[in-house]
């Protein structure tokens, strides 16, 4: 394999996985906006539906986050590996990593360091267990 080739089928990779994170976040807003009307239909408490709109769709922009990173490193590792790619690589992760930091606090009220560690898949499972829950309280 050429090393253009090489490239270009990196460039592929790197852009079919921000592709598939713009589908993670975009299904994770519709799916968060249909769950949270279902949730506040059959429980008709605002607070509990907001509650499940706002852990489900961090949830979704977690996993998303995510994926946009891996996106990152391959195309910095593998496309163009140079000092300047990397410098900017770095302060991508670590603006996703705040960012990251910041939903979770939203998501759970507690500081990130002071719980399990959780993927944005497992945030939504759990805000989809527990609006169910709700739902079958009433």
């Amino acid at each position: 394999m050429s090393e253009t080739t090489y490239t270009e089928v990196m460039l592929g990779v790197a852009h079919g996985i921000e592709i598939v994170a713009t589908l993670v976040i975009s299904i994770g807003l519709i799916w968060s906006t249909y769950f949270s009307v279902r949730t506040y239909i059959r429980t008709k408490k605002g607070d509990v539906a907001y509650k499940a709109m706002r852990q489900t769709f961090g949830g979704a922009l977690l996993l998303g986050l995510e994926i946009l990173v891996a996106g990152d490193l391959i195309r910095t590792v593998a496309v163009e590996p140079n000092l300047d790619n990397v410098l900017v690589l770095g302060i991508i992760v670590l603006i996703r990593t705040l960012l990251s930091f910041s939903i979770e606090i939203e998501i759970d009220g507690v500081l990130p360091w002071r719980k399990a560690l959780v993927s944005g898949a497992t945030v939504m499972k759990r805000a989809a267990q527990q609006a169910d829950s709700a739902e079958k309280s009433n």
